[in-house]
């Protein structure tokens, strides 16, 4: 997968994005609840922003028809598929591997990295066959890492990430981030010189879930919290939540790659990491590299999920995965911080120096040695390496201005959906 970028002049910031001007990405999902896994087999969005249904009989076809959606007859339904991966968990789990529903063609994916030994990858290739033919076995280049290391930075001792989305419970806001990127009790700053403490690391889950709270030490979030950054001192501001669906156009942002444009390709993916197995991801074909986990996963200003981790990176393209923020909501007991402006969303400029992490302001300063020293110290040396500062500082140098593109594409886009 190689991203695309299309320049265009930015559009308007003062014009909205209704919500109902959105894909009718609920139909097919609300769809699927409604005729049961024995009679589906997912949804997705086609070309022209139509839902589309798999089904298995004909009268679940005609239903579908009627709600102003497109059939597909299919051979296996969802329990079929879910039967599949549950037989994949059961069996001894391999490093480097991924599994996910292909609703588009009926499949369940399996993918194995260049980590994965011929032995391993031939056991598990007669594991799928004793499934069925519906399980298409994939290698693919690069390794599945998570991309630990930026759409705002934020460093402590466990290493170098993005802050997602700004969440509070109602007494205390938080960042909602990766849960890989540090354990509890990781101290995080939001400058490279180790002064501007943000928070600290609690109630994360990694592996099985990948999402975690950083509680913010002043008990706010701040100005520009409903905010998130895509580069250039510009934003966008979050109007709700949502699942994803397949074929959904989505943007994703991180400080060391920018903005970059993907697609949905899969829900439900399982990924075994080398640190353990993470189940229930969004994947799609958007690139990110280390540094970007964390960080936020969006579509028409609404959320949909913070980077986990993936293969390839923004050169030769790859795939990543996203833990999506309504189960973290949900688990965590923790709501959106949203913009209280109605109609949907649109770019906006950077709220300004003083917006949190979670927003759109850029994280300024070159000074590396004085965060270093930040760093070691005792008080806050935690599990995890300490922060290449150098290096992932010019990193995001690179990346920032290569992301530019990327960011007019996304101008572009909702350009053209704006009436």
């Amino acid at each position: 997968m190689v991203t695309t970028a299309v320049a265009s002049e930015p559009p308007d910031p003062s014009i909205g994005v209704p919500y109902s001007a959105r894909p009718a990405t609920s139909m097919g999902a609300d769809l699927v609840s409604r005729l049961g896994s024995s009679r589906t087999a997912g949804s997705w969005v086609d070309s022209a922003g139509r839902p589309v249904v798999a089904v298995t009989d004909d009268e679940a076809a005609a239903e579908v028809k009627r709600a102003g959606a497109r059939p597909k007859m299919v051979r296996h339904s969802m329990s079929d598929l879910k039967s599949a991966t549950a037989t994949l968990r059961s069996a001894p789990r391999v490093s480097g591997t991924s599994w996910s529903l292909d609703y588009k063609n009926n499949q369940v994916v399996v993918r194995g990295d260049s980590t994965v030994s011929a032995a391993d990858w031939s056991r598990m290739t007669e594991a799928a066959k004793d499934i069925g033919g519906f399980v298409r076995m994939e290698r693919t280049e690069g390794t599945f890492t998570t991309r630990l290391n930026g759409a705002q930075p934020i460093l402590s001792t466990a290493g170098r990430c993005s802050a997602g989305f700004n969440v509070t419970d109602g007494k205390t806001d938080y960042i909602l981030t990766a849960g890989h990127c540090g354990p509890d009790g990781s101290v995080w700053f939001a400058d490279d010189r180790g002064r501007q403490q943000v928070g600290t690391s609690l109630r994360g889950s990694f592996p099985g879930d990948d999402y975690s709270l950083v509680k913010y030490d002043s008990g706010r979030a701040g100005k520009g919290a409903e905010v998130v950054s895509i580069g250039d001192r510009e934003g966008v501001r979050i109007t709700g939540v949502a699942d994803p669906e397949v074929g959904q156009k989505i943007f994703r942002s991180g400080s060391t790659t920018g903005l970059r444009e993907g697609e949905v390709t899969a829900l439900n993916a399982t990924v075994n990491y080398p640190e353990g197995t993470v189940t229930g991801l969004i994947e799609t074909n958007v690139c990110a590299e280390p540094g970007d986990s964390g960080g936020p996963m969006f579509a028409d200003g609404i959320a949909l999920g913070v980077t986990s981790g993936g293969s390839g990176d923004c050169s030769a393209g790859g795939t990543t995965f996203f833990q999506p923020v309504t189960k973290a909501l949900t688990e965590l007991n923790v709501k959106l911080i949203v913009s209280k402006q109605a109609g949907g969303t649109a770019p906006a400029p950077a709220a300004s120096q003083e917006a949190s992490p979670g927003s759109s302001a850029p994280v300024t300063g070159e000074d590396v040695s004085s965060l270093l020293t930040r760093l070691t110290d005792p008080r806050n040396v935690g599990p995890g390496l300490l922060v290449i500062a150098g290096s992932l500082l010019a990193l995001v140098a690179t990346r920032w201005i290569r992301s530019e593109q990327d960011r007019k594409a996304y101008r572009q886009y909702y350009s053209a959906t704006w009436g």
